[in-house]
């Protein structure tokens, strides 16, 4: 099989497609056939090692794949040979082949191409878990998005959005800030020309949001905290603003609000599978009715990895880059 490698740790020059052994499935595995899959932020600190896979898991990155299923393992009981689908994983979307176990492996959306369906289970699973799992947001509450015209940011808009919830987000450009207001959020903020604390307590006269999505980690942590409502709940998903910040205890308790920080790719097949179940209940009909749908950036190659890269890293793009097989 053709897989993305890494010689040495470095710049998007170190990536390099090779050829690998076939893959053979293991009990409860499923082989997938790849017709594509999509760049995400982990994939660039992977690459430099800052983020090394899981124990036991292919040192091939991808966090996501779309593809065909060509042969099952033993025990696996909701997956044949010939179903469309696409799948997260822990690591080995770049390449023509992937073992996925069956928990975390879905079927590609009615109205959603192969190749598009690559750019959904990471955000949507990020997302799902984080907003509506773990800060588990309500009726009538707000959320609040950082970097929403990015991968995960542009879909807990469009999610949101989707099942009602008013949504603010921030990004670092006029025309980023457009794409956030086109995919539904209520208000949208310019961060380089606006502290987007003051523009969300005017937003919400006062009160603060009920939910963020956090991207940023340290640097945002005190400002998050005050943009915070009374019950507020702060996820954490990324540390692009640092690992550390001040917490202030004393206003934690006053708003007796909550920080959640997550990382989903170490979690265990079955916790993960039971984020996947959720996702093809409750999101996937909602890109079968047109409510929702992929944000694709760009459509590239896999021999164009080291460009996919470079668009990542210099945060250029709106959505998900996708790599075709």
């Amino acid at each position: 099989m053709r897989a993305v490698t890494v010689r040495e740790f470095g710049g998007p020059e170190v990536l390099q497609i090779t050829e690998l052994p076939d893959l053979i499935p293991a009990p409860g595995e499923v082989l997938l056939q790849v017709a594509a899959t999509a760049v995400n932020k982990g994939d660039t600190h992977q690459r430099v090692g800052n983020y090394p896979p899981p124990p036991g898991i292919t040192d091939v990155m991808g966090l996501e794949c779309s593809g065909t299923v060509v042969a099952v393992g033993a025990d696996v009981t909701r997956w044949k040979v010939g179903d469309a689908v696409c799948a997260l994983v822990a690591g080995g979307g770049y390449a023509s082949q992937a073992i996925v176990p069956q928990e975390q492996v879905m079927p590609v959306p009615s109205g959603v191409d192969i190749v598009s369906a690559a750019a959904l289970p990471e955000a949507a699973a990020t997302v799902w878990s984080n907003v509506f799992m773990e800060a588990a947001l309500s009726s009538g509450e707000t959320l609040l998005v950082h970097g929403g015209a990015g991968g995960i940011g542009s879909f807990a808009i469009s999610l949101a959005a989707a099942r009602g919830h008013r949504v603010i987000a921030t990004a670092g450009s006029t025309d980023k800030v457009a794409t956030c207001l086109e995919l539904g959020a209520d208000l949208a903020i310019n961060y380089r020309d606006e502290d987007f604390v003051d523009a969300v307590k005017k937003a919400t006269e006062g009160r603060g949001v009920d939910v963020i999505l956090d991207n940023m980690g340290g640097s945002y942590l005190d400002r998050n905290l005050k943009a915070l409502a009374t019950g507020g709940r702060l996820a954490i998903i990324g540390m692009q603003g640092g690992t550390k910040g001040e917490l202030n205890i004393g206003r934690l308790l006053v708003k007796r609000a909550r920080v959640i920080a997550t990382s989903l790719r170490p979690r265990p097949i079955a916790e993960k599978g039971e984020i996947c179940a959720q996702l093809v209940d409750q999101v996937w009909p909602l890109y079968e009715s047109g409510a929702i749908r992929p944000v694709i950036d760009c459509v590239m190659p896999l021999s164009e990895v080291a460009r996919a890269h470079e668009r990542i890293e210099a945060g250029s793009h709106t959505g998900k880059i996708v790599l075709t097989l």
